[in-house]
């Protein structure tokens, strides 16, 4: 039978980089493939949120066009940094090679030295699920460009057909890139549609096209290796710098949240906005001492009545409603709003008290 693999995969618009999140269904056990430093909020509420254990970040190779979040997310989870022998990052847990397997849980990722974009460029392998992560060595109807950073259009075209295209045709391809929108492929695809390598293309035919390409540098170039070879580690050492407002907690979906507990304990310093309507307090007459109460259905018409001289923390009945109460607070420029998070039942689960 199968072990269960929870997978996610992520994108990041600015640098067209995607992001893998493997885990097991089992253990928990998670590794992230290819993070991305300005994404690092989103990745680290979505682990929290699907109670994963990240055990590492996992780099393909050292990126030119986008900086890593594997530092960062190290320092606030406690997980480990890995990424090629040859990718010249300083500071690794651990270096990998050829043949190398990573186990989270019950799976096995593989490891596939694949260099040629860079020397240290690998790919992974996930058998029993029939799937490949290329990094940028084969993107979809394409592949790694070869003209700076060790590039080699020739090593690059032993890796991906030496290795990668003799992998099964349904092996499915998941890349380190996309620009237009593409979020995978197969080997069987690429083997015969690649312009760059597939059908009858010859190691001169490739060649021939890659030192032909004429690309400009990417635009994060001079930032991005450097931080890259400290695996995306700051000069300041520090991570982003929370609110100092209250300690909120930005989800997967950009919402900003704060645990009941600790707005029970500072009633005095937020206002509390209670955005239930009315037939809902009719029904349930418990409320927090000192709410304002607006309903959500109102609340666009009536933002003038809500205070601006202290942080305001949105509350419903579960927790739903007043995420949009905070979406339309912060879209009419509040930046010191958080939803409580659970909402009224979790307040009472949690037994903070009630009038």
């Amino acid at each position: 039978m199968k072990n269960l693999l929870l997978f996610r995969q992520l994108f990041d618009q600015s640098s067209g980089t995607w992001t893998y999140l493997l885990a097991d269904s089992d253990s928990r056990q998670a590794l992230l493939i290819d993070s991305v430093y300005e994404q690092y909020e989103r990745d680290l509420a979505l682990i929290g949120e699907l109670e994963l254990d990240l055990l590492a970040c996992v780099e393909t190779h050292c990126h030119a066009d986008h900086v890593t979040g594997a530092w960062l997310l190290k320092h606030a989870l406690g997980s480990k940094i890995f990424a090629s022998e040859h990718s010249g990052i300083e500071g690794l847990d651990l270096e990998l090679g050829e043949g190398d397997t990573l186990c989270f849980g019950k799976q096995e990722l593989h490891v596939l030295a694949t260099p040629g974009h860079t020397d240290g460029c690998i790919s992974f392998v996930l058998p029993e699920h029939k799937m490949v992560f290329t990094g940028d060595s084969l993107l979809i109807r394409g592949c790694g460009r070869t003209d700076f950073q060790q590039g080699s259009a020739h090593k690059l075209f032993d890796s991906i057909t030496s290795k990668l295209f003799t992998l099964p045709d349904d092996y499915v391809v998941y890349p380190g890139h996309d620009y237009v929108g593409r979020t995978a492929s197969s080997i069987g695809e690429e083997k015969h549609l690649n312009p760059r390598i597939g059908g009858q293309a010859n190691e001169g035919d490739f060649v021939g096209y890659m030192e032909n390409m004429d690309l400009p540098h990417p635009k994060k170039l001079a930032i991005a290796v450097p931080a890259n070879l400290k695996a995306g580690r700051p000069s300041d050492d520090e991570l982003p710098k929370q609110p100092a407002w209250a300690p909120v907690v930005t989800t997967y979906s950009k919402v900003l949240e704060i645990s009941p507990q600790w707005v029970a304990m500072h009633l005095a310093d937020v206002y509390v906005l209670d955005v239930r309507t009315r037939v809902e307090t009719d029904e349930e007459s418990a409320r927090i001492k000192g709410a304002l109460m607006i309903p959500v259905n109102e609340l666009r018409e009536r933002l003038g009545e809500v205070p601006t001289d202290k942080p305001v923390m949105t509350l419903c009945r579960s927790g739903k409603r007043s995420v949009l109460a905070y979406t339309i607070l912060s879209g009419a420029g509040r930046h010191q709003v958080a939803s409580i998070k659970g909402g009224l039942l979790r307040w009472q689960e949690e037994g903070l008290p009630v009038a």
